[in-house]
């Protein structure tokens, strides 16, 4: 790799995004939110117009929220209500309960998607962002570090012209085979799953009701199955592969609908996709190296039993756009950059090794084994609750009550909006009134920097405030609790923590 001098003040960009899937795509946006320079370079000319991803959650659905798509997402998405585990006989072995009603995050708990109708809203809006660029068809090839700025080299594969731009930060979101991961130099940390499974999608012609609308995870040991209902008329069925499948006739119509024939016939519906994959289980040893970072599957693969994939690149291009616009606006030291990586990396692992133990229930093939494990789950149904691991250390200030590091809930407030919806993307400051009263220098000084003061008296925002014992919440621009006060002095001092340089002398009060 070249070693060169540029100029941060000359870089064509403050930050290039390497592929324009889910995760780029949310990043790019993100990152225009702040008022960066971004380019964005895809090598596809079109979004697959195929499903892959099919399920995201609340906390994703707030990202969404943030970037203004939920009422164009919301008529194409259907409510999960869980999945359920069953083995051989049909007997119940996990129950995994998903609630239908708004939660704690604003939005309910999970949703099943078509991917192309994300992708497609994504690309929308940063079409009407004036300070992206995006480039389709565009393969990147080389990307030459220095001190200052990273310059890329890249293909317009229409006509075959090279090309070349600067960006002062470069995060590759460019899956599985990232280039960016092999100028790193990133190795992956394997967590021990890779089995070969194949995954069709139908459309349905007639309605079939009495397919359901929870996922289930079939844990027949003679071939493991999983059905999943999508948004309309979709359906997905995920087939394992076995020992002595003829790999030429695993995509072929006739394979396909023997093995669907339990639950579906083609006088009933027409397969729109097939295709074998194999479901990996991997973490990237090292998300950050200098200017260049990972992000989605770049970063971390997940086999698909808790539908946490794209899921954990949203999260990356949440926990990572902030970051990078509060260093390139000088507003926080590069060193604030080390917090993703060790924010992010446990936090994504721990869901990880949650799908790899699930995997473990369904990809049970030896029939001895199988018994046991029946008996060992039927003796008391296992009742599973979807894990909310805290983040890893870094930008937020541990204490005792355990609140922080955590996403935090999305309440309405007394007007019936919710939260954030009015503190839009920066940190917010939640209070009861009376504090901020008592603390009106320090709570100017932190608006003035740019923190958005909610008080509220609202009975959502109170019981919040009073389950968790604090007078006040700090929350980052990603909806984590950077941390929490119960009086003047502790709100002083977390505020001071969280905006460097604050000042409180002199402050005008409100």
């Amino acid at each position: 790799m070249l070693e060169k001098t540029i100029s941060t003040h000359a870089c064509d960009y403050d930050v290039a995004v390497i592929g324009l899937g889910p995760t780029g795509a949310t990043l790019a946006n993100l990152l225009a939110i702040d008022g960066l320079r971004v380019l964005v370079l895809e090598r596809d000319k079109d979004i697959f117009a195929l499903p892959r991803a099919v399920h995201f959650d609340g906390e994703c659905m707030r990202v969404f929220q943030t970037l203004g798509l939920t009422d164009k997402l919301l008529p194409r998405l259907f409510v999960g209500p869980g999945m359920k585990f069953v083995n051989r006989e049909g007997k119940l072995l996990i129950d995994w309960q998903r609630p239908t009603c708004v939660g704690p995050q604003g939005w309910s708990a999970s949703y099943k998607f078509h991917q192309p109708d994300l992708e497609n809203a994504l690309r929308e809006r940063l079409a009407r962002q004036s300070s992206v660029d995006v480039r389709l068809r565009h393969e990147v090839f080389a990307l030459d570090e220095a001190d200052d700025g990273i310059q890329l080299r890249f293909e317009d594969t229409s006509c075959g012209k090279l090309g070349q731009a600067t960006a002062r930060y470069v995060v590759g979101c460019d899956g599985a085979r990232s280039i960016a991961r092999r100028f790193m130099g990133t190795e992956l940390t394997d967590l021990k799953s890779h089995e070969r499974w194949v995954v069709v999608d139908v459309l349905l012609d007639t309605p079939r009701p009495d397919l359901g609308d929870y996922s289930v995870q079939y844990c027949d040991p003679t071939r493991p199955t999983t059905y999943t209902r999508g948004p309309g008329n979709r359906r997905r069925w995920e087939i394992m592969v076995m020992p002595g499948d003829d790999a030429t006739q695993l995509t072929s119509p006739e394979w396909l609908w023997d093995k669907l024939a339990r639950w579906i016939s083609p006088a009933e519906a027409h397969l729109e996709r097939s295709a074998i994959y194999t479901f990996h289980s991997v973490v990237a040893n090292g998300w950050r190296r200098g200017r260049l970072f990972l992000a989605g599957d770049a970063a971390h693969q997940t086999p698909p039993f808790m539908g946490q994939g794209m899921g954990a690149g949203i999260r990356d291009a949440s926990n990572l756009a902030w970051k990078l616009g509060a260093v390139i606006h000088g507003e926080a030291p590069d060193t604030l950059l080390d917090s993703y990586e060790s924010e992010r990396s446990p936090h994504v692992r721990l869901f990880i090794e949650t799908a790899v133990q699930l995997g473990s229930v369904i990809q049970t093939t030896r029939p001895e084994l199988a018994e046991v494990r029946d008996e060992d789950l039927s003796a008391a149904i296992r009742n599973f609750v979807t894990p909310q691991p805290r983040l890893g250390p870094g930008a937020w200030i541990d204490e005792p009550s355990g609140v922080a590091g955590h996403i935090a809930p999305q309440p309405r407030l007394a007007d019936g909006r919710l939260v954030d919806d009015v503190v839009g993307y920066r940190f917010a400051l939640v209070a009861r009134p009376e504090l901020l009263r008592e603390c009106r220098d320090v709570v100017n000084s932190a608006a003035q920097a740019g923190v958005e003061i909610v008080a509220s008296d609202g009975a959502a925002v109170r019981e919040w405030l009073e389950s968790i014992n604090a007078a006040a919440v700090l929350v980052r621009p990603d909806r984590y609790v950077y941390g929490v006060a119960q009086d003047g002095e502790s709100l002083q001092h977390l505020l001071q923590h969280a905006v460097p340089g604050l000042q409180t002398e002199g402050a005008v009060a409100v």
